[in-house]
């Protein structure tokens, strides 16, 4: 139960609910104790006639019952605030913890692992708490309480008792250790089937358009299947408890009443203690019962709760330094000998890459596919640390710099443009919570946004759906580039993001950059070289290698590389 004491920094919060949830369960507990011992009293004076004794052990049998059901009604009351108090807090911790991961981290979990967690865990979780605060603590009392009544009330059979827990016992700790292992595999199989949906319901268009409904279809019905499966096993499991719990109870009191009846002559008063001792071995059996299912939702709760501390537990592979300024870092970059590999992967992506770039220069990447050049920018924005070397802006070793410093130096428009649910505002001022109307209005000017916003009549209120299905991908894009531009940073990296728009539009946002921006320095990642010819100097990848760096006019003189991939496009050009 390692993983439990990431609660408990939370429970400090509702100290005042667990001790409220705590008294109502003892009162509930001792309240539903003594009821078969009043019951006991009751028939002892039946049989003697005393009927005072009956009234008055009558009104405090009603009392008592009532005092069970309103404390019962308390305890479940504060649990389910304790219970969803915890789990809204440690959820909140876990998303702001997934915030500060790298890119490593969360290609290391899985996108579809971190959705698992956040909701399937979490709900496991939860119902873990409320087993917890309305079971678990509840369960010491009636087990022990009914045990020592069973045997006080008939000394001689207390054997029987012993018998009847030892038995109950023993199978419950097996079927919990068959079960410990099927609720892991559970739970990484909804896993796999949460990320398959994700992944699928994301590339709907390729799935449709390569009409690959069917295979698809076929391998997320093969990971169902194997949900189904385990879900049925673990069924099958529970199925099997509360009848042999019964038949272990059953056959012990058959076995008791027997013995009472074989020896009524010598102890003629055991009449009247045989309804109390059924009572308190059925309240001993359901207790048990209870808390074995109890056990069974904390072996799921602790398992998710595992899954959970491992996220909590993950060190983000990038840190900041949280001590150093906060002021904007300069607009300068150099690469010093800088060398990088993925994580996962064993050949280096980039090798050996040096450069200065000054500030307000527009520099152009280029290269053929899988050349680095995503990489190269991944590492000016920090999204990943080099393997080897330092990258420095404004004559800063990135490593050293303060996170927020770093933000406000360099915005990143990623080549694949993402947009999230509410407003084209809301969305742009993702790159600048304060921007003012004016200033979403100048970036999607220079964007050329603003022939597609002003046929809203909503403007820039217009609403963004769901995965932004209700633009075009020429739009996503330039809606991604104006949130990079209200931004306003020093540093500004453009991925291929003008890939999905047309020539005209491309040069108009390219000379927007190089007019209205003359003091930014602009990274442009381009496929195609007419996007950086008039850029200020252009570096030329070629194997994860800087092969190259000049003007245009300077490396078609000096660089076979780049004098090959402008032959090849001014082919296809002429051939259009």
């Amino acid at each position: 139960m390692q993983a439990f004491k990431i609660l408990i920094p939370h429970f400090k919060h509702y100290k005042k609910d667990i001790f409220a949830a705590l008294v109502a369960i003892i009162v509930s507990a001792f309240a539903t104790l003594y009821q078969p011992r009043l019951l006991e009293n009751i028939q002892r004076a039946i049989m003697l006639d005393q009927k005072d004794i009956v009234v008055r052990d009558g009104i405090i049998l009603v009392v008592l019952g009532i005092v069970a059901i309103i404390s019962g009604v308390f305890n479940v009351y504060y649990a389910a605030r304790i219970a969803q108090g915890v789990t809204s807090d440690l959820r909140e911790e876990i998303y702001a913890k997934i915030q500060s991961f790298s890119f490593g981290n969360i290609e290391n979990f899985s996108a579809g692992s971190l959705t698992t967690r956040l909701i399937n865990d979490m709900n496991q979780i939860m119902n873990m708490l409320m087993q917890l605060f309305m079971q678990l603590l509840r369960m010491p009392i009636l087990i022990v309480g009914s045990f020592i009544f069973c045997i006080v009330i008939i000394p001689r059979f207390w054997w029987a008792t012993v018998i009847m827990v030892a038995l109950i016992i023993g199978f419950g700790i097996y079927v919990l250790k068959q079960m410990n292992s099927l609720f892991d595999k559970f739970q990484k199989t909804m896993d796999k089937i949460s990320g398959r949906a994700q992944e699928t319901l994301q590339g709907v268009r390729v799935v449709k358009s390569f009409n690959q409904g069917p295979q698809e279809i076929k391998k997320f019905n093969q990971t169902s299947d194997r949900l189904n499966n385990y879900n049925i096993v673990i069924g099958y499991w529970f199925s099997t408890i509360m009848p042999a719990f019964q038949l272990i109870a059953y056959l012990v009191i058959t076995l008791v009443v027997y013995l009472i009846g074989q020896g009524i002559a010598a102890h003629p008063t055991d009449v009247a203690v045989v309804s109390p001792f059924v009572n308190y071995i059925l309240t001993l059996l359901w207790t048990i019962m209870i808390a074995g299912m109890t056990m069974m939702q904390f072996a799921r709760g602790n398992i998710s709760l595992g899954r959970i501390k491992e996220i909590l537990d993950t060190e983000p592979d990038i840190k900041f330094n949280e001590n150093a300024s906060t002021d904007i870092l300069g607009s300068s970059v150099e690469f010093d000998h800088v060398s990088f590999t993925y994580p996962d992967g064993e050949d280096e992506t980039l090798k050996d890459i040096s450069f200065k770039i000054k500030p307000g220069q527009m520099v152009g990447i280029v290269g053929a596919t899988g050349s680095g050049k995503s990489t190269l920018a991944q590492l000016i924005a920090r999204l990943y640390d080099p393997t080897k070397g330092e990258v420095k802006i404004g004559g800063h070793n990135l490593k050293d710099v303060n996170e927020t410093a770093l933000r406000k130096t360099v915005a990143f428009v990623l080549q694949r443009a993402i947009l999230f649910s509410g407003t084209i505002a809301s969305n742009l001022r993702q790159g600048n919570s304060r921007a003012r109307m004016h200033e979403l209005q100048r970036a999607a000017n220079m964007a050329q946004a603003s022939e597609f916003i002003e046929r809203y009549n909503d403007s820039f209120d217009h609403e963004v759906e769901e995965r932004s299905s209700n633009f075009s991908g020429g739009q996503k894009q330039r809606l991604s580039i104006a949130r990079g531009l209200v931004a306003k940073t020093p540093i500004l990296i453009l991925d291929d993001s003008t890939s999905a728009l047309d020539a005209e539009s491309e040069k108009k946002v390219q000379q927007a950059l190089e007019h209205e921006l003359p003091d930014t320095t602009t990274f442009i990642i381009a496929q195609k070289i007419v996007s950086v010819v008039h850029a200020d100097t252009i570096l030329v990848l070629d194997d994860g290698k800087l092969v190259a760096q000049g003007t245009h006019a300077e490396l078609l003189k000096t660089s076979p590389v780049y004098q090959e991939i402008f032959k090849t496009q001014k082919g296809k050009r002429g051939g259009k």
